[in-house]
Formats: structure tokens, C-alpha cells, sequence
């Protein structure tokens, strides 16, 4: 069965466990990054059956790929800081909007 991701593009998220807050510009219904990423990176070992998020990471100039079980949303107002962010989205009265589509 698949699921339907809990997120979508545009939406400020938190990481659980390591604390940083970015927002979501694409979204994977499943993990779809190579084995060797998945056992040099993905340190948590979370599953590979959920969705999985691109995101730009707040205050910093990266951006990483996490699952759905790592995320939960984030209720701060504070704007997001990433260089990428002005070439994504643009900033609406309802939040993030992607520029347009990146596939």
C-alpha cells in the first residue's frame, strides 16, 4: 500500500532529533536516494517505504533528504534563511510557494 505523504512542498518542518528547521521543496513518496547514501547518511536507519523530503535547511547553506518519521511541522514565524530560498519560492500571505516545478 502507499502512503500519502504528511507534508507537502512549501511547508516549514523540524527535525525531531537533530533540532533544525528548513522547508520542504520536493517530496519522494518513498526513498528514492542510492544504498550507499542511504548506509553513509542515513544514520538513523529510518524506513525506506515512507515518504521522503528534499529540504533546505534554515540558516545554512545545504540542503538533505529526510523521512517522514524524522519530521514533525513547525509553528515558527520566523522567515527561513537559505541562499537558495529567493530561486525556489516566493513568499505568499499563505506561506512558501514553489516558483515552479523542479521535475
Amino acid at each position: 500500500m502507499q502512503r500519502k505523504a504528511k507534508f507537502s512542498i512549501g511547508d516549514i518542518v523540524h527535525h525531531r532529533l537533530f533540532l533544525y528547521r528548513g522547508i520542504i521543496f520536493d517530496v519522494d513518496i518513498e526513498f528514492s536516494e542510492s544504498e550507499d547514501w542511504y548506509e553513509n547518511v542515513a544514520t538513523t536507519r529510518p524506513a525506506k517505504d515512507q515518504p521522503w523530503y528534499h529540504i533546505i535547511v534554515d540558516g545554512e547553506n545545504h540542503e538533505t533528504y529526510v523521512a517522514e518519521s524524522n519530521l514533525v511541522a513547525d509553528d515558527n514565524q520566523d522567515p527561513v534563511q537559505h541562499p537558495a530560498l529567493r530561486s525556489l519560492f516566493s513568499e505568499t500571505e499563505q506561506g512558501y510557494k514553489l516558483r515552479s516545478p523542479l521535475n
